[in-house]
């Protein structure tokens, strides 16, 4: 099987989202991960979920401006260019 270019969307479970993204790494997919619709809360289970992002080499996007200066910030053009580079698009 031939690794795909996956775009997972963290718009309505950001935990979930990393873990999906860190796990999809496991097949030899190019991941990218962006987070959406607000920052990510700093709880325990995301803070172990960034970790195995760290693992997996899975450096985070996102298109909510607060996290901007944390993160590559994605503008509307960004995010189409990202969503249309993909072979598969997971929304979470």
């Amino acid at each position: 099987m031939e690794p795909k270019k996956i775009l997972v969307l963290g718009r309505r479970d950001h935990t979930e989202a990393m873990r999906v993204a860190a796990g999809l790494t496991i097949f030899g997919h190019d991941v990218r991960l962006v987070f959406m619709t607000g920052p990510v809360e700093e709880t325990e289970a995301n803070a172990e979920q960034t970790e195995l992002l760290e693992l997996a080499e899975i450096v985070p996007e996102t298109t909510v401006a607060e996290m901007g200066d944390d993160l590559a910030l994605l503008d509307a053009a960004a995010l189409g260019s990202a969503i249309a580079a993909a072979d598969r698009v997971v929304n979470l």
